[in-house]
């Protein structure tokens, strides 16, 4: 079974966590490349996985 777009970029989103302006960068192509409904539950993912990282949270702007 192939692993979906959604997983992949949440996996690349959590790797690249530790600096803020990469996450916003690889944000962008997942934004580009995800489905419409894979981009709303990734703003719920964000949402979540940002409240213990507030650092990450400016990049939010990017999916609302």
């Amino acid at each position: 079974m192939t692993r979906s777009m959604y997983s992949y970029s949440k996996s690349i989103l959590e790797r690249v966590s530790f600096d803020p302006k990469l996450f916003c960068k690889e944000l962008e192509k997942a934004i580009k490349i995800l489905l419409p409904y894979e981009i709303d539950q990734l703003r719920d993912w964000l949402i979540q996985f940002t409240e213990e990282k507030p650092e990450l949270r400016q990049c939010l702007i990017y999916i609302n």
